[in-house]
Parts: C-alpha cells; structure tokens; sequence
C-alpha cells in the first residue's frame, strides 16, 4: 500500500524531490551566508573595527602652518594630507567621480547589486569589464584593509568583509561624508595625500577650483596612481583622463561640446613639489618643529594619549606675515646671489688657498684642520659615524668622488666629485639671515634662516653666533644715557686711550677713519659714526660688567666677557638676540 502511495505521488509531483533537494541546498546556503556574514560582523573570520573605529577613523593627516595673514607656510606629516568637507569639492569632482567609478553610488546602501551581477556575467562569459566595488566598499578597503592578500580565497573573505564594513559605513554616514573621505584618504603619490595634497601638487589650486579636465585627471588616477602618475606617464594619464570624460558624457554630465572641448586640452599641470624642504619660511619651520615635538609631549588628546606632530593634523598659527616672508626670501637672493658673492668671487680670483688666508708656510695643514673639522660637522659623516663605520674608512669615502648636487645661484650643479672638495666649495658660499620683529608687541614677522634648506640646514637666525662688531655700541651708550646723566649732546674729547688692564698690559684701540681726532665730539655723532675711541672711554668709564648687565636686560643671553674689547663688538651674538635687543630701543626700553 505505502510503495502504491509513493508511486502516485511521484506520478502527480514528477519533481518533487528535486524541488526539496533545491529548496534544502538553498536554505543551507542562505543560512551558511546568513552564519558567515553574522561571524565576520562579530570579527570572527577577519579584522573587524569596532563602532568607535567605525564613527572615528583614523586617517593621518599633516600639521599645517599658517602665517597671520592666513597663508599656508608649510606642513608636517608623514602623509602629506588636510582633510576637506565635501562642501570644498568641486562639482567636477563629485560628477566624474560618481560617472567614473559607481554611477549608482547615491541608489544603493554601500553594495551594488546590479554591478555585482554584471561581474559575474562577465567572469562566466569571459568578457569581464569593470569592477564592481563601490566607492563606499573602496573606502572600507582603504581605512581597513589596506593591503590585499594574495591567497584567492582570503581575498574572497576579505570581500565579504568589506561588503560588510561599507553597510555599517553607510548607516554611520551621509552619501557626501563618504565621498569625501574616500577622496582624503586617497594616496595620489608625489607627497599628494588626499583630494587637497593632489590639487596643490599637480595644479596649484584647491579643490573647490578644480577645472573639468583638472578633475578628471585626479579622478582617473584612482583607478592606479602608480600606473597613471602623471610626472612619469603623461600621455597615459591624458588617455585615463579622457575616458573619465567620456563617462562623464555618458550619464549626462557635460554634453559633447564640452566633451570634445576637454579632451583636445593638455594635461596642463602646474607641479609644485611638497616637502620638508620646500615651500616658504624652512628655517621657521625647523625652528617650530623643535618646539612643537616639546608641546606635543606635554599635551594630550582627549583619548590620553600626546598629540603626534605628525599624524593629528594640528592647525599651528604663527605670527609670520607670508609677504614680508616673500619680501626678506627674495632680498636675501639678491642681495647675496647678485651682488655680494659675485663680488666675493672676483676679490678672491687668482688666490692660491681661496677663499682661506694664512701664511705660505702652514696654510696646507690649517686648510685641513679646517676641512677636517667641517667633515665632522656633517651629515654624511654623523651617519657614517653612527653606522659603525671605521674612522679610516669614513676618511677613504670623503676623499672618494661620487655623483652628487651641488648648490649654486646658477641653479643645482650635478656634478662628480668628493665630499671633501664639496666642502671646501661650499667655504666660498657667503651665508645670511634675516628677521623682522614687531618691536611694540615682539611679533616676529619675517624668518630667514639661509640660502637654501635643501643644501643648508644651518639657522643663522637663531643658531649661528657671529661677532657684532659696531651693532654692540649702542649698548656701551645706553648705559652712559641710563647711569652716567649723559646726553646725545654730552661732549667728549675724541683722543686715543690708553686703558690699563689687569695683566699688566694695555688696551690701545684704533679707529677707523681720521675725522675729528683730537676735537670734542657729542655722542650723537659718535655713535652714528662708530668711533672706536669714544666707545672706548665710555666702556673704561662705567665698567665692561655693567655693560653686560645691560646688555642682559635688552635681551641678549649669549656669552659676554667682561672685558673692554665687548665695546668693538668682539661678542658672538645670533641675529636672533640682536633684534630682540635692537627693538627695545623702537619699544621706548621695553624688551620683549
């Protein structure tokens, strides 16, 4: 009776058992993806960020400095990136994006279903063309996944889980939040981190200014910056470029005028290379960074933990006025490159030791001591030193010709040749440095540190100490105004003295020019002429220590011997205290 039941069954539902069969491997499948998906959203089967991860990624970003007119002098990073608001793209931007890489980027929740199908037809028919990643799935990859793996099967796995974090993306931000950090953490190359990074690097602007062309070139470096980098595959990129264009006059968002308008234009780039070592106010900045790394040490994030210079993307405002910064670059340019180092040059022509002066029969070792000493100063030695290597061998490797770049006002010199004769070439360089203080609120408004920070590192503002010669006078008569009841008119006799000092011997200054020897002369005309005689008459008068006292009180903190030969300006001063000290005259006696 049972195998009779059986039998009209099978007659009346012919594919009965198939259909359980189908409906048994579909419910297992769909509860197997059901598992699999509820595990790799709890971690279980791959790195999963938490909520917190999730509503605050981190993405690196570059410190940047500001002058007090609110231009940018520079950055810190170790990613060259600032973060924009989608508000700051240009439409350009946003249009070839979504034409380029997801045109249904504002219809789906972070997966796209059709693009997905369209794949797999494609693999099955071995016509694949197009991914069919999403924007949001491609930001997922880029805050989490970072490096693909190259197991096929961890790759799928990897899928699934950035299928899984682009949901959660989605529910955690808006359509135009996404767009714009996919586009900040984007890695354009060439020290061009993000959308801003790019816009500066390539073409000198912001990406609120981006023109049609300009974005589609940026847009079709996503695909592969490092295949479409455009300082190395210019006519590729322009042929990525045009395709961006073409899908952008596919769904409707320029029409064909505007189509075969940009694609005849050149890439048009303005390269502008972003670096440590470029840009305006260097020095400044190597200054601010030694005292930014102490702040960031002493000062904590809300998390806890102290800020990283450069990583936290800190805004720092400095009191530089950038066209005064400009001003004080290019005076030193031309006061140095066109006028005094040519004239150094043609003094020094036809000298044996030049640019060195001693006596003909020692002058080969004092250049080497010379020598040796600026090779101990450098860096190529500072590294060699701390790689372990043997003196001798350091020694064998200056004295080795090498290729290597050299600084002129000519512009950089590649050349062959040894680190040794390096040095003494760059002996013949005349240094400067220039700064420019507010003297009633102390605001320093120009830095100039020195000729190039490339090839110079050497700060001649605040670390070079030099003698002042003259500029250390007004010191010497201050403290006769202050203390001694004297006047720009007090009258004293310009005569040569003869001033006795501890050891027995005696001081017997000379002056520089003859006007007035032997005639009383006011201080007024004394100082504006430097007359070594009077200064000195004045230091013997009220003692070399309170001179250095004052000198003290206008800000000056370098070493200062309390000797008479300080009223010539024998002391090694920086710049940095000169001004300071200078500016306390401008600030009727106040220091700041």
């Amino acid at each position: 009776t049972n195998s009779i039941t059986e039998e009209k069954k099978e007659k009346k539902y012919p594919y009965r058992k198939w259909i359980i069969i189908f409906w048994s491997l579909f419910i297992a499948a769909f509860g197997l993806g059901f598992l699999m998906f509820v595990l790799i959203s709890q971690g279980r089967l791959g790195v999963m960020p938490t909520f917190e991860e999730l509503e605050n990624p981190f993405i690196s970003q570059a410190s940047v400095i500001y002058s007090e007119d609110g231009e940018e002098l520079g950055s810190y990073f170790i990613e060259n990136r600032k973060d924009v608001d989608f508000r700051e793209l240009s439409p350009n931007v946003v249009n070839a994006l979504v034409a380029t890489e997801d045109i249904r980027f504002y219809e789906h929740s972070g997966i796209d279903f059709k693009a997905l199908i369209r794949v797999v037809v494609g693999v099955l028919s071995g016509n694949h063309k197009g991914g069919g990643s999403t924007i949001t799935q491609q930001l997922a990859k880029q805050l989490y996944t970072k490096i693909s793996a190259q197991d096929n099967s961890k790759r799928v796995l990897e899928k699934f889980n950035e299928w899984v974090i682009a949901v959660k993306l989605e529910k955690s931000y808006s359509k135009d939040e996404i767009m714009a950090m996919y586009l900040n953490k984007y890695d354009f190359l060439n020290n061009a981190d993000g959308i801003y990074s790019a816009s500066k690097v390539y073409f000198s602007t912001t990406p609120d200014s981006l023109s049609l062309t300009e974005a589609a070139t940026l847009v079709g470096m996503l695909k592969n910056s490092s295949l479409y980098n455009p300082l190395r595959r210019p006519e590729l990129v322009t042929s990525r470029r045009n395709v961006v264009l073409s899908q952008m006059k596919k769904y409707g968002y320029i029409d064909q005028i505007a189509y075969d308008t940009a694609i005849i234009q050149p890439l048009g780039l303005e390269y502008r290379k972003l670096g440590h070592s470029e840009g305006s106010a260097t020095y400044l900045r190597e200054y601010l960074r030694k005292y930014l790394k102490r702040w960031c040490a002493e000062h904590n994030k809300p998390n806890g933990e102290p800020y990283n210079l450069y990583q936290d993307g800190l805004r720092i405002y400095t009191t530089i006025d950038s066209r005064m910064q400009n001003y004080a670059e290019e005076s030193v340019q031309e006061h140095l490159g066109l006028d005094l180092q040519p004239a150094f040059y043609r003094h020094w022509n036809g000298y044996t030791n030049a640019p060195f002066v001693f006596d003909r029969d020692n002058a080969q070792d004092e250049i080497e001591k010379l020598l040796y000493t600026a090779m101990k100063r450098s860096e190529r030695y500072r590294l060699m030193k701390k790689g372990g290597i043997p003196m001798d061998s350091i020694e064998l490797a200056f004295k080795t010709p090498i290729s290597m770049r050299l600084f002129s006002w000519d512009g950089d010199i590649d050349t062959v040749l040894t680190p040794m004769d390096s040095i003494r070439y760059y002996k013949s360089i005349l240094q400067s440095g220039v700064m420019s203080m507010e003297p009633q609120s102390g605001k320093v408004k120009a830095y100039v540190g020195g000729l190039d920070y490339t090839y110079f590192k050497y700060d001649h503002v605040t670390q070079a100490r030099r003698q002042v010669g003259s500029t250390f006078k007004p010191f010497v008569y201050t403290l006769a105004m202050q203390e001694g009841n004297m006047s720009p008119c007090s009258k004293m006799a310009n005569v040569q003295p003869i001033i006795p000092l501890p050891d027995g011997t005696s001081w017997i200054p000379r002056n520089s020019n003859k006007k007035f020897e032997g005639k009383e002369v006011t201080l007024k005309w004394a100082l504006a002429n430097s007359i070594n005689w009077i200064s000195a008459q004045l230091i013997d008068k009220y003692n070399p220590s309170a001179v250095v006292k004052m000198a003290r009180n206008m800000g000056i903190t370098s070493p200062i011997p309390a000797v008479h030969a300080i009223a010539l300006g024998t002391p090694d001063i920086s710049l940095y205290e000169m001004v300071g000290g200078m500016s306390t005259f401008a600030n009727k006696g106040v220091h700041l």
